[in-house]
């Protein structure tokens, strides 16, 4: 009876075929497979390639599941990395890290105007003695006096979102601002001691000088006649209206259209794993699998042998035999292998739900915090307290 490894084509894929741990496995599932469906009283019409093709299957379905629940766990940790098949990523417990709450946060920091992914362009518009209004697509210019509308990165072209305007009044209310004001006289330093008891110095926090700062500005704005602008459509309109005393030009800082595709700043992480079809991990080696995956291996390839033989069996439901018909169970043996099947997926998909990092992380919590109720049990000795070392 041939073997294993001296069969041509043994598996319809051959993904394990050159592991030893799985040739000599396969040569045992034969014959496991053929006395669990009574082989030894009724011959069972399976093949050596039928059996040793659910043996490949069962391996493959084993796998899949432990990769969905690896996915579960570590997908955040990999998002970004580089993509690939069959790389044994699947075998390694990789560090954590927060690449994807950082990417996540990116957008923020773009409205806010600190950072992000996309860059802002700054631009001015040359004021012109007694008119007020300025077409923002036309006339905001780089320091080439290239419009900025017309950037490379603006493509195709679309709406510009105006960050800033850098129009404010140049008399602003700052002189009055001073870190010496008031009585924050320590943090400018001072070089003299005190020997008076009655000398009191009052240390104010640096948000008193940024508050401070703010009430200032906000005075300025609301109090005085104050610069300012509005934006309608593509066009600015500018107050008070520009005459020969104002400056000649009108600064801006703006940002095109946010492409997450966009190659303004080079970023490959955008081509790397994004879902779970491209994660880099491949099937299982079945040298380094458990006992426990290689029991469920075995129950699983003989629920499918279970029903093939069942669909085999169905094509001929009667055999006629003298003196009588010979009915065979097909549709029984397809019933109880779908049956089985289900079941250990089921049972598959539990135990791995119950070991994913998340859950773990839970168990380990409840396990802290049922030892502390303990601990509070154990009495202490007075002035002495127990140690174990």
């Amino acid at each position: 009876m041939p073997s294993f490894v001296n069969t041509t084509s043994p598996t319809p894929f051959g993904f394990f075929n050159s592991d030893t741990a799985f040739q000599t496995e396969a040569d045992s599932m034969v014959t496991f497979v053929k006395r669990k469906l009574g082989d030894d009283v009724l011959s069972v019409e399976l093949t050596r390639k039928q059996i040793w093709a659910a043996l490949e299957e069962a391996t493959l379905e084993y796998s899949r599941h432990v990769n969905e629940f690896q996915v579960k766990s570590q997908l955040n940790s990999w998002l970004g990395q580089s993509t690939g098949s069959i790389s044994g990523s699947e075998q390694t417990y990789p560090r954590e890290n927060l690449e994807y709450l950082l990417r996540f946060a990116e957008p923020y920091a773009v409205e806010a105007g600190y950072g992000g992914s996309y860059n802002s362009y700054s631009g001015s518009i040359e004021l012109v003695p007694g008119r007020q209004d300025y077409d923002l697509y036309s006339e905001l210019v780089d320091g080439d006096g290239t419009p900025l509308f017309d950037h490379s990165d603006n493509s195709p072209q679309g709406k510009m979102k105006i960050r800033e305007v850098f129009h404010f009044s140049p008399n602003a209310a700052y002189r009055f601002f001073d870190t010496t004001s008031a009585v924050n006289y320590l943090n400018n330093e001072f070089s003299f001691e005190s020997f008076t008891p009655e000398t009191i110095f009052y240390v104010l926090p640096v948000f008193e000088d940024i508050l401070r700062a703010g009430q200032l500005d906000l005075s300025q704005r609301v109090r005085r006649s104050n610069y300012s602008y509005k934006i309608s459509g593509r066009n600015i309109r500018i107050y008070p209206t520009p005459s020969g005393e104002n400056r000649d030009k009108l600064y801006l800082r703006i940002q095109f259209h946010s492409n997450p595709l966009s190659a303004s700043i080079p970023d490959s992480t955008i081509y790397g794993v994004s879902n779970m079809s491209n994660i880099p991990f491949g099937n299982l080696e079945y040298s380094k699998i458990n006992s426990i995956a290689r029991q469920w291996i075995r129950q699983y390839t003989l629920a499918l042998s279970k029903e093939m033989l069942g669909l085999i069996r169905s094509k001929f439901s009667n055999i006629p035999i003298p003196g009588s018909d010979l009915t065979l169970n097909g549709s029984d043996l397809v019933s109880q292998g779908r049956e089985d099947v289900d079941k250990l997926r089921t049972e598959l998909r539990e135990m791995l739900d119950s070991l994913s990092y998340d859950k773990i992380v839970e168990l380990e919590a409840d396990k802290a915090e049922a030892m502390l109720r303990q601990l509070r049990l154990v009495p202490v000795p007075n002035g002495a307290a127990i140690m174990i070392g």
